[in-house]
């Protein structure tokens, strides 16, 4: 059992994990049809709870998950789990039932009139009975995670903020405050208010389906599932003292010691490839960094444009067009300099701290 639980642990790492959790994300929107039957899901969740019973025999492993702040981010998971395969089980069958010319769940349930009272009064006073009767229990299980008044001069190590906030912590690691803490989350707020008058497809309206909206409906699960969600479970559950990784079943240790040498692209070029050292001027210096960066936002989108998302800049027009890959741009590069961080220790792309300009 050891020897299983170092294997999870040596594969816990963040590169490992976002590239696995992309690969399976992918897969299961492509097999949907098969992997949302209710007895493959009934496997997976087998499965899921398997896993979850045989590590809380692990005593670090019940220390972390058992702690009374992160015991809802547990049940958050399967929470969403449920609605995603919900979700889309129903669009399956929905878009198997549109393929053959009939109606959807949806539009069958719509020729029903049911009134408010009593149907929808009863149903709420029975879902309020129930979360009054869960939350009783759970207060009576569980102590509040109050600690002790604020002191200064000792700080919590390692140091988090509420958990809805983790994935933007995360963030904070690889870019710059005004990057991470403002330019991202004004994009992210901007591009969920600008989804209605981007995608203005009027199908898909009322009713779950999958292929009437594949691109946005692939867009924002990723960006939900993958980019949010996941590293909110990543800076609960992995993210240790001195906000190193840990797996699964490692002890948070303080004196853990992982060896970092970030390396901005700069010094990549100049003095491990080049053999040379770094030019004075900021412009020479950051050159291969302004180019990629240039290359990234500006020709990327006529590559896609010609390419896997012509016929989407017919439907959607230059403008829209310019405005969806203001947004996607962004959320895949946010992905890439994780990795690259990950994976080569690359801090900056673009790094001018004489202007505070780090990217």
């Amino acid at each position: 059992m050891q020897q299983l639980k170092d294997l999870i642990n040596g594969f816990s790492s963040p590169q490992l994990i976002i590239t696995g959790a992309s690969i399976f994300f992918f897969l299961y929107l492509y097999f949907r049809k098969f992997l949302t039957e209710p007895s493959v899901s009934l496997f997976f969740l087998t499965l899921l709870v398997g896993f979850f019973a045989f590590s809380m025999t692990d005593a670090n492993f019940r220390e972390i998950v058992l702690k009374p702040d992160n015991v809802p981010i547990v049940a958050m998971i399967y929470l969403i789990a449920f609605f995603t395969w919900f979700s889309l089980r129903r669009a399956v069958e929905n878009d198997e039932a549109i393929t053959k010319g009939g109606s959807t769940f949806e539009g069958k349930e719509s020729d029903q009139k049911l009134y408010t009272w009593p149907n929808l009064i009863y149903q709420e006073f029975i879902c309020s009975i129930l979360v009054g009767v869960v939350l009783l229990i759970w207060s009576i299980l569980l102590k509040a995670p109050l600690e002790e008044p604020a002191d200064p001069s000792i700080s919590p190590n390692p140091s988090k903020a509420p958990w809805y906030f983790l994935g933007l912590q995360e963030m904070l690691v690889y870019f710059d405050p005004w990057l991470a803490g403002v330019v991202f989350p004004t994009l992210i707020l901007f591009g969920l208010m600008a989804i209605p008058y981007i995608d203005k497809n009027p199908k898909g309206n009322g009713y779950f389906t999958f292929v009437e909206r594949r691109f946005a409906i692939t867009l924002f699960l990723y960006g939900w599932l993958i980019m949010w969600v996941l590293l909110i479970i990543m800076g609960t559950f992995l993210r240790g003292p001195n906000w190193n990784f840990f797996g699964p079943y490692e002890k948070w240790s303080v004196h853990k010691v992982v060896p970092l040498v970030n390396v901005n692209l700069s010094e990549f070029v100049y003095v491990k490839w080049l053999n040379t050292g770094l030019p004075k001027h900021w412009f020479l210096r950051e050159i291969f960094g302004i180019v990629a960066t240039v290359l990234y936002f500006a020709v990327t989108p006529f590559i896609l444009a010609k390419t896997v998302l012509k016929r989407m800049y017919i439907q959607l027009g230059i403008f829209r067009y310019a405005i969806l890959m203001i947004l996607l741009l962004p959320m895949i590069g946010l992905l890439l300099k994780m990795l690259l961080r990950w994976s080569f220790n690359l801090k900056y792309i673009i790094a001018i701290p004489e202007y505070f300009l780090n990217v």
